[in-house]
């Protein structure tokens, strides 16, 4: 089974109903934080942007310049149409060409549990590459280690975490510096997030 293909099929079957049925505001504060470590109109990636709401469309309205990349083709068409003033390409997180020290800051959530955990650390490790120098990385995954299928709004999902402390790991060992780990509760759901960021002196070769 080519589980890529398996997750942009089924977002561009049921996505939008997803969209549709979520709650939009549940990070909104983890946004706010994020915007306080960038500088004013920076470069960002918004990395598995779904239709572009909330996060590509909170920040061009917060004056930043937006890319925004899924693997779903239909989740693109959406956030083009939705959030006009971003910029939205279909990609696969894992094979993505930006080049290096494009963004100022990159946010990646509520995406990296649909790839396969044995690919998060050469995903975190281009968003490494992708960043300038003092560059923000946002992510968030499960709160356990798991990876299974199951029915997601009808159609069939990947679901693959590895442990937090593993994540925390890689992304140490990338070459981040950390400025908040933990569990939080959003919207009544648990989740894993780190915000890091890229410093001069722990930049990889």
């Amino acid at each position: 089974m080519d589980l890529f293909k398996t997750v942009e099929e089924s977002y561009d079957r049921m996505g939008e109903m997803y969209h549709n049925y979520r709650d939009n505001e549940k990070f909104n504060n983890q946004l706010e934080q994020f915007i306080e470590l960038l500088p004013s109109s920076g470069q960002i990636l918004d990395a598995g942007c779904g239709v572009g709401i909330p996060t590509s469309k909170f920040l061009v309205e917060k004056g930043f310049n937006v890319t925004g990349v899924d693997i779903s083709k239909r989740m693109i068409e959406l956030a083009k149409q939705k959030v006009p003033e971003g910029r939205f390409y279909q990609k696969n997180l894992l094979t993505m060409d930006f080049l290096d020290d494009t963004f100022d800051g990159i946010i990646c959530v509520y995406t990296l549990w649909h790839i396969l955990r044995s690919n998060h650390r050469t995903i975190i490790h281009n968003f490494h590459k992708m960043l300038k120098t003092n560059g923000i990385l946002v992510l968030n995954t499960g709160i356990y280690e798991s990876e299974g299928m199951s029915q997601f709004f009808g159609e069939p999902m990947l679901w693959s975490t590895s442990d937090p402390r593993k994540t925390l790991e890689f992304v140490e060992e990338i070459g981040f510096s950390i400025v908040f780990e933990g569990i939080l509760t959003l919207g009544g759901e648990k989740q894993y997030w780190i915000f890091a960021k890229k410093d001069e002196k722990s930049e990889l070769s």
